[in-house]
């Protein structure tokens, strides 16, 4: 992410129990496994599903592996744009 100026060392994975009690616009899942084990969220009004490859599962090596999270990330970051509007940054 560092490559694309986006600073994530501060961000961190949260618990489902951080969520529960914000009232959420929209749930998205990114891995099929999310969609499947994703609980419901009370408030919630828009779930959206777009599946997408999961690099870490992948067995290869280290340069092709970074080639393929690369790859996720531009077009995960280029499926918000068109499905939210919104810019890069």
């Amino acid at each position: 992410m560092e490559e694309t100026r986006v600073d994530i060392a501060s961000h961190r994975s949260k618990g489902l129990d951080e969520f529960l009690d914000i009232d959420l616009d929209y749930v998205v899942t990114v891995c099929d496994h999310a969609k499947q084990t994703c609980p419901l969220f009370p408030g919630e009004k828009k779930v959206i599903h777009r599946g997408f490859k999961d690099p870490a599962a992948l067995s290869c090596g280290e340069d092709d592996a970074l080639a393929v999270f690369r790859r996720v990330r531009d077009v995960i970051r280029a499926w918000i744009k068109e499905t939210f509007g919104t810019s890069d940054q």
